[in-house]
């Protein structure tokens, strides 16, 4: 069974007609779950309808970097309030992007700051996106307490290799695999998405090399980044295949031991029962 770790099937862009088709193709799919996270309050609110009523899906609730300028205490207390509903298993996507700099980067620290806490509070995993901010967001984490003792004991060690496991998870990482390994040691987990069967991409290949299988999830970030050979179209989950397929040839294994793994993993991290 395939575990979608991050998809957007709240996306904006998506009409209902778009959105139906799809579900329709998830649910002809071997993918058996999936994450729809969301970036802003009217996309959290639909991830949250949307895990209400397919019983395949979760949702995570959270505002985008891109957003933190539009973010005030009445929007995070509704987050508050959607992070308490059924079948919302994280905080996210939230985080740095100094990339694009849609919102002024203070913003950005502030309430990426404030969701840390929420998410602390609920006692929820947290999904980070951080493009370009080198380390920043990791140290934000570490002064907000989230790699120490008291939010490592709300989750229990990774059984596989028994390091700390703090609730952290890297979505569509992009970074170097020392820096990979880093995180890993203070307690996060990776996702790789469709960019490691990029052609010229020589980085995240090497991620998906070197880091501990029992560390790792995948993603198709849908309905972006679609992964070869599909690469141009619109990102839909079954597409993550494709990511494992790349991973397993990199590691030398059969597509299957990485499908298995990442969806015991994933179920792990988003504390979810067998599905």
């Amino acid at each position: 069974m395939l575990f979608d770790s991050h998809a957007h099937l709240n996306c904006e862009r998506y009409g209902e007609a778009e959105r139906r088709a799809v579900i329709a193709a998830i649910e002809r799919s071997d993918v058996g779950c999936v994450i729809d996270v969301g970036f802003d309050l009217k996309s959290s609110a639909l991830a949250v309808e949307h895990a209400a009523r397919y019983p395949w899906c979760y949702a995570a609730v959270g505002v985008h970097p891109h957003d933190a300028a539009k973010m005030d205490e009445d929007a995070l207390a509704r987050l508050g309030e959607l992070s308490t509903k059924p079948k919302v298993v994280a905080i996210g996507e939230i985080g740095l992007d100094y990339f694009r700099s849609l919102s002024p980067q203070d913003d950005q620290r502030y309430w990426f700051r404030k969701q840390i806490r929420l998410a602390m509070a609920r006692k929820l995993p947290i999904i980070i996106h951080d493009r370009d901010s080198a380390g920043e967001a990791a140290e934000i984490l570490t002064e907000e307490g989230v790699f120490g003792s008291e939010r490592r004991a709300v989750f229990p060690n990774n059984p596989t290799t028994g390091r700390a496991n703090a609730g952290v998870l890297f979505h569509c990482f992009s970074d170097t695999a020392d820096r990979a390994l880093a995180y890993i040691g203070l307690g996060a987990t990776i996702s790789l998405s469709g960019t490691v069967t990029y052609r010229k991409n020589k980085v995240t290949p090497l991620v998906a090399e070197r880091i501990p299988l029992a560390h790792l999830l995948i993603e198709t970030d849908a309905p972006y980044l679609a992964p070869e050979p599909h690469r141009g179209k619109d990102n839909v989950s079954p597409y993550v295949y494709h990511t494992a397929k790349r991973i397993a040839e990199i590691r030398g294994v059969g597509v299957s031991e990485i499908e298995e793994a990442t969806c015991a993993n994933a179920k792990r991290f988003f504390n979810i029962p067998a599905v």
